[in-house]
């Protein structure tokens, strides 16, 4: 049972203490997805996750924070072959609108729903917009079949969300992200998979996370 209580967002752009989540992550409810307040909260190591557009908003700092250093990338010998093949061709910022809504509507084995609902596409899309949001779009015969966004804070890329509907393209993607970001201090997964694992990300401490973010 959490002990903490949880901090109610005003229209003050003003986060509390990440220190201040709950054992589950959770940090404080309400505010708005203003580009401003979201810059904010990537900043401060905190990042929204909710699932319905009639839910309050929640902000979410977990206390082990999944990430990628770049030049840590596991790639295996199958995927070292896609690499060299021409199966796959990679563009970034041409379709941030459809890689959004593929992430939102692309089924993942064990989850159900998604939560990226509208008012999440529409907060994204005014971050990309002024180019903080960015997608990485992986096609195959001239179709889109692979892809990620996230944000772009110049030396931290804090990914949100991935898809794929032939084998290998999210994988695709997500290492030429690290190897594009490879001078970058980390990529920002929020939260640990086995997939994501077995890619070369590892769980740091909060505080050792939201110390990188503070490395200008």
């Amino acid at each position: 049972m959490n002990s903490k209580p949880i901090h109610i967002l005003t229209n003050t752009l003003v986060f509390p203490s990440v220190d201040n989540a709950t054992e589950d992550g959770l940090l404080a409810i309400g505010g708005d997805l203003s580009p401003e307040r979201l810059l904010l909260a990537y900043k401060s190591g905190i990042f929204p996750w909710f699932d319905s557009d009639d839910s309050y908003i929640l902000w979410w700092s977990p206390n082990q924070r999944m990430v990628l250093f770049p030049k840590e990338i596991k790639i295996s010998k199958s995927m070292k072959k896609v690499l060299k093949s021409e199966q796959f061709k990679l563009t970034k910022n041409t379709c941030f609108e459809a890689v959004i809504n593929k992430c939102a509507t692309v089924k993942r084995e064990g989850q159900e729903g998604t939560w990226i609902t509208n008012t999440m596409k529409e907060a994204y899309l005014k971050l990309h917009k002024i180019g903080i949001a960015k997608s990485y779009e992986v096609w195959e015969n001239n179709v889109l079949v692979g892809g990620l966004y996230g944000i772009d804070l110049g030396h931290v890329f804090c990914g949100e969300s991935m898809f794929s509907t032939v084998s290998n393209a999210s994988k695709f993607a997500f290492i030429k992200l690290a190897e594009e970001l490879r001078n970058y201090t980390l990529i920002d997964c929020q939260i640990h998979t086995n997939h994501l694992e077995s890619m070369g990300a590892k769980e740091i401490p909060r505080e050792e996370f939201v110390d990188y973010l503070k490395r200008i």
